[in-house]
């Protein structure tokens, strides 16, 4: 490990540069399509690995996420990782996405797999379906001619279904040995939590690089909702500083930055080289925390 670092100003002055990330989601109108690729536009110069592009609840959004990936691949350099949920579709159906994926020029798939909408709470699993994302990636490295790179989900306070981490970190190594080749975390903002996951998954000998996924919070009621589905806590300091700056946007940003930052920091100074970024469509303080930690 390299030695301990007291300030922010140290990783803009150190030489090892991070490889990042970014994830989008695809838009439901004008106003969000020109939003989507201006923050694709701005981040692309930061020359991530890749970019993900989320698949909605239940493949909801099958169509604008094939889209968008699409207009990535042919009007940018970027290399596109698209998301593929399981849930509610037949294994017909999901063969029939992976060779779509293929054919237009995708070879990075995030395997998950992924919740109904919530306007179906009651859902049934399809009788023809895949029950679990280890057998999603167990299906994409099993078809022929196909050689897809796989990314798979991690959660650092384990999946809001498991009963602990130790069984989420099970169900994580399953995923593992199907075939999926990095993990990529939900956000969090517990920075021992992350590195807590991290050794039991040595532990239990998953040896593929995890990433860990970082939300500039942009908006305090949406993290709170994402962090209630996904398991992950906001802790009473940072809560308390965003609700007693009410409706000050401007302020909120900063704060939003400065923790975003000092999560990286924490994460560089242990020896993290790879972060993901839920951009949610917007490049601004994205873009800040990458200049940050010297990605320019």
């Amino acid at each position: 490990m390299k030695s301990t670092k007291n300030s922010i100003s140290d990783i803009a002055l150190d030489r090892r540069r991070p490889n990042i990330s970014f994830e989008f989601f695809p838009p439901k109108n004008d106003e969000m399509e020109a939003r989507l690729w201006n923050a694709i536009l701005e981040l692309k110069n930061l020359t991530p690995n890749f970019v993900s592009v989320t698949y909605g609840a239940g493949g909801s959004t099958r169509e604008r996420t094939h889209h968008t990936i699409k207009k990535i691949i042919d009007e940018t350099r970027l290399k596109p990782a698209a998301h593929l949920t399981c849930i509610a579709a037949s294994k017909d159906e999901i063969q029939q996405v992976i060779e779509n994926y293929w054919q237009i020029g995708v070879r990075h798939i995030v395997a998950l797999r992924g919740d109904m909408n919530a306007s179906s709470p009651n859902y049934q699993l399809h009788p023809d379906g895949y029950k679990y994302a280890s057998e999603l990636v167990a299906a994409i490295r099993k078809t022929a001619g196909m050689d897809f790179e796989i990314s798979v989900a991690g959660y650092p306070e384990k999946h809001p279904d498991a009963l602990n981490l130790d069984e989420d970190i099970d169900n994580l190594k399953r995923k593992i040995d199907a075939g999926a080749n990095r993990i990529i975390t939900q956000f969090f903002f517990n920075t021992d939590a992350f590195l807590r996951f991290v050794d039991k998954c040595l532990d239990r000998g998953i040896k593929v690089p995890i990433i860990p996924g970082i939300l500039p919070v942009s908006n305090v009621k949406q993290t709170r909702h994402f962090a209630k589905m996904c398991g992950a806590t906001i802790p009473k300091w940072m809560d308390k500083i965003f609700e007693d700056l009410g409706e000050k946007q401007e302020a909120r940003q900063i704060v939003a930055g400065i923790v975003a930052c000092e999560i990286a920091r924490v994460l560089y100074d242990r020896g993290v080289n790879d972060f993901h970024f839920y951009t949610l469509n917007r490049c601004e303080l994205t873009s800040a925390i990458c200049h940050v930690l010297g990605v320019r």
